[in-house]
């Protein structure tokens, strides 16, 4: 059994299988997040990093209704300033660490998937939604802001003006919609999301886990990296698999006309 699956991680569910960890956000009714469960899924992320079984990483919703619905308002009623700077920071960690996770990141959008629920699936790698989902970051309805990575991360997947009709006109969208301006990957019928991620993660599996890495590290690095810059990066890290087994288990399994065996080192 994988290390990782002996722990408990609060208010998340997980589950190995094979080379695919699945993690269920679940904090009924609307699995909303709370500090403990940013601050689990931080070290939840970190633990399969850490565990060179997994090369895939699903996340999925507990029920029917909803994926997530994102932060708990009730912790804000206060106008606390120290306790809304302590949960920015926790929503930081959390989705930074899951966008910096070494394999494939898939969320299975199973319901609504509102403001950090939405920013949850933004940190993903890929994003399938079920047909009667939808989708919104309406923080600026109640007098906040999407402080999860929302404002970067969504004008970089569907561009700044629908990102600012969903931030600044708060509107809420649905699935076809959300695959028309890339905001997702696939839509499915109600109830398959978790089945097509789950497709997808074998078909992960199947790819050199190390050159998996490398090229999630590359693409990523265009957010932040001049164009010649990460050219010469490009160059180097196909250099650096040389240094790898899985490289060398790749080209023979090729040649040999047999599918190889990673070890993901």
């Amino acid at each position: 059994m994988s290390s990782s699956a002996k722990k408990t991680y609060a208010g998340l569910k997980l589950r190995i299988d094979g080379h695919t960890a699945v993690v269920e956000l679940s904090n009924p009714p609307a699995n909303t997040w709370t500090r403990d469960s940013l601050a689990a899924l931080r070290d939840l992320v970190r633990d399969l990093d850490a565990d060179r079984e997994v090369y895939a990483l699903v996340i999925v919703g507990e029920g029917e209704k909803f994926f997530s619905a994102g932060a708990d308002l009730k912790q804000f009623a206060d106008g606390d300033k120290a306790r809304a700077r302590e949960a920015a920071r926790r929503f930081g960690e959390a989705f930074e660490t899951l966008s910096g996770f070494r394999g494939v990141s898939i969320a299975a959008i199973n319901g609504y998937a509102m403001g950090g629920g939405l920013e949850c699936a933004l940190a993903c790698d890929l994003r399938i939604v079920e047909e009667q989902a939808q989708l919104a970051l309406p923080e600026a309805t109640v007098g906040l802001l999407p402080c999860a990575g929302g404002t970067q991360n969504l004008p970089r997947l569907v561009g700044e003006g629908w990102a600012k009709r969903m931030i600044l006109l708060g509107e809420r969208i649905d699935a076809a919609t959300a695959l028309r301006i890339g905001l997702v990957e696939d839509v499915v019928a109600k109830g398959q999301a978790l089945a097509r991620a789950l497709e997808w993660a074998k078909q992960a599996e199947k790819q050199s886990p190390t050159s998996v890495a490398a090229c999630k590290a590359l693409v990523q690095a265009t957010r932040s990296q001049p164009h010649a810059t990460a050219l010469v990066r490009e160059r180097e890290a196909f250099v650096d698999l040389f240094d790898s087994a899985d490289q060398a288990e790749g080209v023979a399994a090729f040649l040999e006309k047999r599918a190889p065996q990673w070890k993901n080192v």
